[in-house]
């Protein structure tokens, strides 16, 4: 049984119930947070050393993620967190009343940096609701397209956006105790990346300058150039459709994206060898850099890459095409798969907004999915956005975000929890480059200019911030592996005359057809939930990584992953006097989920006239 704290059972068949006997089933506890913040302010108003530390904004995707925590600089421990969505974005309110037609385009401007997967995701909610299953080599060219942008993704996080916070100038900023060791160690990969010490890799992590900062910016432009071959243009792509793509795909373009694809052999190995070296120097150097945004390893992910013999787009048979996904999809709880079926996925999901500018709705429209699981009326098909704007308050209501949950807890996204979710799982099928173990996952690069090598990621003993971007980098060779499976299957589907690549279909003018589309963003988890009433959207909502990663605290006043992540991390960071202080260590924790495009990072202690500026260019170089 997967639920634990929702009222949801099964019976010897598997068949879901709703649990008997509950005067109210889904009644959940709310916690006054009042307290806690009268406890704090009694600690700031008598401790020097206690001070109020604000991060705002810090971005993850649109400059809107602000952050603000309450730090003892003596005891180098943080007592209180808050994640802030500043920014009210209202796609789910934009898309309301239109041609269901119209929700790839517009939801594919949630984002700037990867909104092609917004507009695969639109696609496939529609696909459900309206039945339409795209041919094979649609499926396959949508699959090579999630591959590539997950290709740009993964290197803007690592080196742009994350790896600065590693790098020789930062370092020597915060932990000058480390550069000297750092140029006594010898990098274990030299073979692949070239480097002798791991002085030398911190050194070209140097943003703007540092050779592996530049190098990283022209591997995004080869992932664009191929991108764009099938999508038309990124961000926004055009010729993803409901049914497929509504693009002509020949040998001849096939040709073009993998003389992209194959720069990415090399680099995977030197990428993921760079990042083993720096990581394992910091976690050798200091031991306490392990707790260092820890957290339980409780995520969830919807999985990704369907199977064009598997995937037929029905809620019916979700489950079984979504086991056969190259990315499995489910739930761990502290490390331990819990399920892999979509529709237990889907019905656990609830979003609270006790901790955000919206009203609660009302109405408990749909009781059960189509086949008879209970759903929660926080569940997002039966939710409203309702947005009502107000003060900011700790105790009461300070993000524009709300509070996803699934089976009443909150859980992490990122691109590092679908491999992690496919190794552990063990029920992705058979591949020509990937093996899963059960505790790591084996990935085949062929050979490029560097020989054949398998690299293999391991599952961690422990979840902090190292780890996450340890295990981004080796996102990098398992998306271009997929990407290259796909790219022989749609080679012989061409070859075999299997030309089609979408479906026409028609929006019905009567009747309510819901569907889901689950799909992932580069930085993992992403669902549409969908309802077309009567031919047109009669509601839409959007949950992203970011909206579950920056979660405020839940009704009953669990805090969200960035919060747990950042209130665990102790501060190893060298300063004299507190006004020297500058955040590393929390930035480190906040940057390992992946925030990303320009901001302006403000690090201000209270009670005093310091306020220290830093300029997150697309460097987001942070303090330097």
């Amino acid at each position: 049984m997967c639920f634990k704290n929702l009222p949801i059972a099964f019976d010897d068949e598997g068949n879901a119930y709703l649990k008997e006997g509950l005067k109210d089933p889904y009644e959940h506890k709310v916690v006054d947070l009042g307290e806690e913040q009268e406890v704090l302010k009694g600690l700031l108003e008598r401790n020097g050393f206690i001070r109020n530390i604000d991060y705002d904004p810090v971005t993850r995707v649109a400059g809107a993620l602000a952050f603000h925590s309450v730090v003892d600089l003596e005891k180098k421990k943080v007592l209180s967190t808050n994640s802030m969505a500043t920014l009210f974005r209202g796609y789910e309110v934009i898309l309301k009343g239109r041609d269901p037609r119209d929700a790839a385009y517009i939801s594919s401007r949630a984002c700037g940096v990867c909104g092609g997967v917004h507009a695969t995701t639109a696609a496939l909610a529609i696909e459900m609701a309206l039945d339409i299953k795209p041919p094979p080599l649609g499926i396959v060219m949508r699959n090579i397209l999630l591959a590539i942008e997950y290709l740009y993704d993964h290197p803007l996080h690592l080196f742009l956006l994350a790896g600065p916070d590693y790098s020789e100038e930062l370092v020597r900023e915060t932990n000058p105790e480390l550069i000297d060791k750092a140029a006594e160690t010898k990098a274990k990969n030299k073979d692949v990346h070239g480097y002798d010490t791991v002085l030398d890799i911190m050194k070209d992590l140097n943003p703007l300058k540092g050779k592996l900062y530049l190098e990283a910016l022209s591997m995004t432009r080869v992932a664009r150039e191929a991108y764009v071959l099938i999508g038309g243009k990124y961000p926004h792509p055009q010729s993803v459709v409901p049914g497929g793509l509504s693009v002509t795909v020949t040998a001849s373009v096939l040709n073009e994206v993998y003389s992209r694809l194959i720069k990415f052999f090399d680099y995977s190995q030197k990428v993921t060898g760079i990042w083993d070296d720096v990581f394992d120097f910091f976690l050798e150097s200091n031991p306490e850099y392990a707790k260092c945004g820890i957290r339980p390893a409780t995520m969830m992910d919807t999985g990704v890459w369907d199977r064009p013999d598997h995937y037929d787009a029905s809620f019916a048979n979700c489950d079984k095409w979504g086991e056969a996904r190259w990315s499995t999809p489910g739930v761990l709880v502290d490390g331990e798969v819990v399920t892999t079926k979509l529709t237990e996925l889907n019905a656990g999901i609830e979003e609270f907004v006790e901790h955000s500018y919206y009203e609660k709705w009302d109405g408990h429209r749909f009781k059960e999915d189509a086949n008879g699981m209970p759903l929660s009326p926080n569940h997002p098909w039966n939710k409203e956005t309702i947005p009502k704007p107000g003060k900011q308050s700790w105790k009461d209501r300070y993000s524009w975000d709300t509070a996803p949950t699934w089976d009443r807890m909150p859980m992490e996204a990122g691109a590092y929890t679908r491999m992690y979710m496919t190794a552990k799982a063990q029920k992705a099928p058979a591949s020509k480059f990937l093996e899963n173990t059960g505790t790591s996952m084996k990935i085949k690069v062929p050979k490029h200019f560097l020989p054949e090598k398998t690299l293999e990621w391991k599952i961690p003993e422990h979840w902090n911030a190292f780890e996450r971007n340890r295990a981004r980098a080796y996102c990098i060779p398992y998306s271009a592996m997929v990407a290259m499976e796909n790219w022989l299957l749609a080679m012989d589907l061409i070859k075999n005359g299997e030309t089609k690549v979408s479906v026409p279909y028609e929006i019905p003018k009567k009747g309510t057809h819901i569907g889901f589309g689950a799909w992932g963003a580069g930085r993992g988890f992403l669902t549409h939930h969908l309802i077309v009433e009567n031919g047109v959207i009669e509601n839409y909502q959007i949950i992203t990584p970011s909206t579950l990663n920056a979660a405020p605290r839940t009704p009953w006043g669990e805090m969200g992953p960035y919060e747990e992540a950042v209130l665990n991390t102790p501060i190893l960071e060298k300063f004299d006097k507190p006004e020297d202080y500058k955040g590393i260590d929390i930035l480190r924790a906040i940057r390992s989920f992946d925030p990303c495009m320009p901001c302006t990072t403000h690090i201000m202690a209270k009670d005093s006239d310091h306020m220290v500026t830093r300029e997150v260019t697309t460097c987001a170089c942070g303090v330097e």
